[in-house]
């Protein structure tokens, strides 16, 4: 590998770490909505969507930091 997949490398896995932890924060603030009366449903429904969103870019990013297998 040379240098340039090395960074592209780090900076993927970078933004994974970040987008894993977005995804944590959304979930523990939809938890703690979720149990406040008089919340907006509105925006749960929104951050939920966002979570959803976040788990499908965490799926593609750790999909393109695996190493391609040849069968």
């Amino acid at each position: 590998m040379s240098n340039i997949d090395d960074i592209e490398r780090q900076e993927r896995q970078q933004l994974l770490i970040r987008l894993e932890n977005e995804h944590a924060e959304l979930d523990k603030d939809v938890a703690l909505l979720t149990c406040s009366p008089g919340t907006d449903q509105l925006t749960i429904s929104r951050m939920k969507k966002r979570k959803l969103r976040l788990k499908d870019m965490i799926a593609r990013l750790r999909s393109s930091l695996l190493p391609d297998f040849i069968a």
